[in-house]
């Protein structure tokens, strides 16, 4: 693993009394936080570089402005893991900036030794609830957005806690520029069906594919994840579905 970068990325972290806080939320947040204990050299880089990649939420105003180029393109990963999917897009395209949202901090960690053994600079982390973020970004300012093999929240009860609804859709509508991309992957059924049913619903949206015949192709574009992997490893059937902002 390289050396840390410069500290000239390093942010000044929100007070817990900002307004801008994630923990000033008014909705409530069901992901993990952790999962098994971090070994100390793991808690190290946490403190270490997490600061470094964290993406300056006082910024959300002008997002480009926290990276070093001047970008034409924004793309955003909600609930980006262990970050394959995030740092292959930005090594493949180093003239785009991302952003992924990851609350869970194992994945996080993970994610962190990506971008510093790749060297890259126009990744950056929320390492919180995404949703704060998406009211903070500008209109049209997200070329592609991704949510790729989100939590299932299979229970019925559990349900209302997934992340494609009407509220979160129209979130992403009013950032996905005209002609943007929103791409959604899953690999569980009923899910699956919740999302046809509400992206039907929906008016900003037009899927690039017919209804009667889903991709279940992996995209040319598409970096593998874990979790994709593992369900194809089991046989399961996965759905690729992507949107264009209209």
């Amino acid at each position: 693993m390289k050396e840390l970068p410069c500290t000239k990325f390093e942010k000044k972290l929100l007070p817990s009394n900002s307004p801008d806080h994630p923990d000033s939320h008014t909705e409530k947040f069901y992901g993990r936080r952790m999962g098994r204990p971090l070994r100390p050299k793991t808690q190290e880089l946490l403190e270490r570089a997490l600061p470094t990649y964290t993406f300056d939420v006082t910024l959300a105003s002008d997002p480009h402005a926290d990276f070093d180029q001047d970008a034409q393109e924004l793309w955003l990963e909600i609930g980006c893991g262990g970050g394959e999917h995030l740092c292959a897009q930005g090594a493949r395209n180093p003239k785009v900036n991302l952003i992924g949202a990851e609350a869970f901090m194992n994945g996080i960690s993970l994610m962190l030794r990506d971008l510093l053994d790749r060297d890259l600079e126009n990744v950056r982390i929320w390492p919180e609830d995404v949703r704060p973020l998406l009211d903070k970004l500008p209109q049209n300012s997200i070329s592609r957005a991704f949510l790729l093999f989100p939590d299932p929240w299979p229970k019925s009860r559990h349900n209302k806690r997934r992340f494609v609804n009407g509220k979160n859709l129209k979130r992403l509508a009013r950032l996905v520029k005209p002609g943007g991309t929103l791409r959604i992957a899953t690999d569980h059924g009923d899910y699956r069906e919740w999302i046809i049913q509400r992206m039907k619903e929906d008016k900003k949206f037009k899927p690039l594919f017919s209804w009667d015949h889903l991709p279940t192709e992996r995209p040319n574009d598409w970096v593998p994840t874990r979790y994709e992997s593992k369900a194809r490893a089991q046989g399961i059937l996965c759905t690729y579905m992507d949107f264009e902002r209209l």
